[in-house]
């Protein structure tokens, strides 16, 4: 056997984290994609996450990913540093792990999803790798078709305009002809330079068929789509797209575009049968299938869908085609592929399929409509489309409905049973291959579902922050799943939903749906599960958009404008199709709903509003996590801020400054304390501790202290007393209890300038006294901290501040902060200190704290408080 030729390598190794996961799904899928290969993108960022989530999660240890491009397909290998840690193998005795386990899933989605997967042990390393095989492109070819009478010829304008772009490498159009200009509305100027994608309807699901961008990089592509013109509505074309260089190498994709009617001006014609019937170029029987469907027959099912119309249309030389595909439970029919028929409109809208008499019980049986209109509503796919005769057969497989197929005339009594029997062979024909086709684009969306929910989880657990989990529900909506998005929240049961959320696939439509939904009673918050219909949006947008038209030619009454944007015409084309509401519920309540909407003529298959029904759930619980947290921080934060003293007082003749930082995210209050307080007529308390600990059982101490503190001083209490009472009923805290080091003092400012202070140290860093001349000194001796014995004997000493003089009080978050070996301590504190001379208490502090968070890089991770008490100098006379 040949071995494989690599072409191309990537490599990346991801740490034992859990975020680790996510990342390694984003290397594979740019990988990937940079290389030209979207077609197997989904499965391999799948297979990827499992394993990377098997080696950083349950073996703990990192993870390297190796992508490797070979001329038959991608090889991704995982391995961990974990060898010794087998996996489960079949056929060995071993219980298959069950899907639903947490572990194990890896290696079952491997051998569902990769052409052939391994494990490959080394003495440091266990590899566990997958090979996913391309999908074959057929080749094009050329052919010739025979000269035809004029009446036989296809039908086009008298001027056929061909719009000429030309799109560069990154998907933004470099040229843009006279003939775009007239279909589309656009002048050169206001679309030279922009990516084509935002004026492209592309008809794109995740997982399924190829996206508008995956179009340009081909060699040659053909197939409609639409393009929104000026006016915002979707003009449907056909395209003919080829790939092209320069003189200098460098790639362009240039794209032919007419009108979608007039596809046979640039649709390659396909291989006829062979003459004789009966055998192929190859000498083999001809395929009946080929026989109707043409060769080569379009290998995905949207192209098999629209040729299918095409040759039946021509086959009954009816005016027009359409087919539908049966839901699984065969109770809906699905438009799929039309012709001669409004097809932007019909795409993806849903009939249902009665038993018996009704809008359409012919489906499981050939049926002849001679003259629609003596029976209206008997095909209402019809409806409103001038259509007057048509003919209905169905598509069966194994004797099970999976679609009908039908051909309509403009004229009435067009159609026979002899014609119903013709077209009945050819679907016969057809049904099969449909099938399969079908089966294998649901396989390819389940893929692509099953990779779009992973990531869409992955984001949504990693916020909770509710602003940014609305936020992400509608990015990950617009454009994979809708054109727009609104999303609306509920607070209570009593309460109204509220528009939270609004977003547009084109950003200049944001704020023109939004005022159009705040005009629209908001949908009801119905627990029922599942997408359902509303229809007030585009009735609005219709209803403004028609009185917008009106007052512009002047026939509207009462003609003045009203107040405010109203609801322009492009307003309107933007929600003027299919709108669904999916409520989000979480917890048995309803907290919200998912609004989804289409364009104009627009429907959502059924395939995406699962996929969004999917994601609505796990939307609902994400939102729900960030109200509760929102809701417990909120209340923390209050909570915390009861434990913190009000505003400082003001002192006369003297400077006061606090600083004080918490450690831990989300915290105002820790362990450090402080408060700085009056107590009588010219005297004032002040104190900073250190409760033993962080976090909220520090808080609940550092409350009993600083209440404590203000209740015993102003009782008469001096300095000692207050100390050794506080001492008691910390102690009578019992297990809760934790000992605590404070320096309590009280000020008396004096009348020469001065100020008094009497201060008790339990157990806390010395407070420093800095002079005018730049000395600095402890102001106090060091005594038993507190919560720790029961019998205290404190004392207190007396300092006297001169004018000029600062005293500094901190916690040991200042003292004892630290890089690697090196600490600040007390002899980094005072160095800091004796620079300080001559500014203010607020300086002082400032240049504390700025010398605190210079020492290390790290932030810190402790409690600190800083207190400056500082007599000004009195002024020369």
């Amino acid at each position: 056997m040949r071995r494989p030729v690599i072409t191309a390598r990537a490599a990346a190794t991801f740490e034992p984290v859990g975020r680790s996961v996510a990342t390694a799904r984003a290397f594979v899928r740019d990988t990937l994609q940079g290389w030209g290969y979207a077609d197997v993108v989904d499965d391999a960022v799948v297979l990827t996450s499992e394993l990377v989530t098997n080696a950083v999660v349950h073996a703990g240890t990192a993870a390297d990913v190796l992508c490797l491009r070979t001329d038959g397909g991608i090889r991704i290998s995982v391995a961990d540093r974990y060898p010794e840690r087998e996996i489960p193998l079949q056929n060995t005795g071993q219980t298959v792990v069950h899907p639903d386990r947490e572990g194990g899933r890896g290696l079952l989605l491997c051998g569902a999803l990769a052409a052939r997967w391994g494990v490959e042990y080394t003495a440091a390393q266990k590899h566990v790798w997958f090979h996913l095989d391309l999908p074959e492109r057929p080749a094009g070819t050329r052919s010739a078709g025979p000269a035809l009478p004029v009446d036989a010829l296809p039908v086009a304008e008298t001027r056929v305009r061909v719009a000429v772009v030309q799109i560069d490498r990154g998907g933004c159009v470099t040229f843009w002809n006279e003939d775009a200009q007239d279909l589309f509305g656009y002048d050169p100027e206001q679309i030279i330079g922009k990516p084509l994608t935002d004026f492209a309807a592309w008809p794109h699901t995740p997982g399924t068929g190829t996206g508008i961008a995956e179009a340009l990089q081909l060699s040659r592509w053909e197939g409609s789509y639409g393009i929104r013109g000026a006016d915002g509505r979707v003009v449907p074309v056909y395209a003919s797209h080829l790939r092209v260089r320069d003189t200098d190498g460098e790639a362009s994709t240039v794209c032919l575009l007419v009108r979608d009617h007039e596809r046979a001006i640039l649709q390659s014609p396909q291989r006829p049968p062979s003459a004789d019937g009966t055998s192929a170029p190859e000498g083999r029987p001809t395929d009946p299938f080929e026989v109707f469907i043409g060769s080569p027959a379009p290998d995905d099912l949207d192209g098999l869908l629209q040729r299918t119309v095409e040759r039946a249309r021509d086959m009954l030389d009816g005016d027009a085609a359409y087919l539908l595909l049966a839901t699984d439970d065969e109770t809906e029919l699905e438009v799929r592929a039309s012709t001669g028929l409004p097809s932007a409109r019909q795409r993806f809208a849903r009939v249902p399929v009665e038993a018996g008499s009704g809008r359409y019980g012919s489906a499981r049986m050939p049926a002849v409509h001679e003259d629609l209109t003596a029976v209206p509503g008997a095909v209402p796919l019809l409806a409103g489309t001038g259509m007057r005769s048509v003919v209905t057969v169905p598509l069966k497989v194994e004797g099970r409905l999976t679609g009908s197929l039908g051909v309509a005339a403009e004229s009435a009594s067009r159609y026979t049973n002899e014609e119903a029997l013709r077209l009945q062979f050819a679907a016969d024909r057809i049904a099969l291959a449909v099938e399969r086709a079908r089966l294998t684009e649901l396989e390819k969306l389940r893929r692509g579902s099953l990779s779009f929910l992973v990531e869409a989880s992955d984001l949504l657990a990693g916020t909770l922050d509710r602003d940014q989990t609305l936020a992400l529900m509608a990015q990950m909506t617009v454009p994979t799943l809708a054109t727009w998005c609104a999303v609306y929240t509920v607070a209570d049961q009593t309460s109204e939903p509220e528009l939270s959320y609004v977003l547009h696939e084109d950003e200049d439509r944001i704020d023109g749906l939004k005022t159009l939904l705040k005009k629209v009673d908001p949908p009801e918050p119905v627990p029922t599960p599942g997408a359902r219909v509303w229809t007030a949006p585009a009735d609005a947008a219709h209803d403004a958009a028609l009185r917008t038209s009106l007052r512009s030619l002047g026939l509207e009454e009462s003609a003045r404008p009203s107040k405010g944007p109203g609801a322009t015409l492009a307003t309107a084309s933007a929600v003027g199709g299919e709108t669904v509401v999916l409520p989000l519920v979480a917890r048995n309540r309803v907290i919200g709903m998912l609004t989804l909407g289409k364009p104009t003529e627009e429907h959502f298959r059924q395939e995406i509003l699962e996929l969004a029904e999917d994601l609505s759930r796990r939307a609902a619980l994400a939102l729900d996590n960030a109200r509760l947290y929102s809701e417990r921080t909120a209340i923390s934060q209050s909570l915390q801020r009861s434990l913190l003293p009000p505003e400082l007082p003001d002192i006369p003749g003297v400077e006061a400054e606090v600083i004080y930082r918490a450690a831990g995210e989300g915290n105002e209050v820790g362990g450090d304390f402080y408060d700085l307080f009056p107590i009588r007529d010219g005297a004032y308390g002040f104190a900073i501790g250190d409760v033993c600990g962080t976090g909220p059982e520090a808080a609940a101490v550092t409350g009993l202290a600083r209440h404590a503190l203000r209740l015993l001083a102003r009782e008469g209490f001096g300095g000692p007393a207050v100390l050794e009472r506080l001492n008691a009923a910390i102690l009578d805290e019992g297990a809760r209890s934790r000992f605590l080091t404070l320096l309590y003092g009280e000020l008396w400012p004096q009348d020469d300038g001065s100020a008094l202070l009497k201060v008790v140290c339990a157990g806390h860093p010395l407070p420093l006294r800095l002079r005018q001349d730049g000395s600095v000194e402890p102001a106090a001796e060091p005594q038993p901290l507190l919560g720790v014995m029961d019998d205290l004997e404190l004392y207190e000493q007396t300092v006297t501040l001169a004018p000029g003089d600062v005293l500094l009080c901190v916690t040991d978050g200042v003292t004892e902060r630290r890089e690697g070996t090196r600490m600040l301590g007390d002899d980094g504190l005072t160095d800091v200190l004796t620079t300080c001379t001559g500014l203010t208490a607020g300086a002082v502090a400032a240049r504390v704290l700025r010398a605190v968070e210079r020492f290390a890089a790290e932030p810190a991770s402790d409690d600190m408080a800083i207190l400056a008490l500082r007599v000004p100098e009195i002024p020369a006379a």
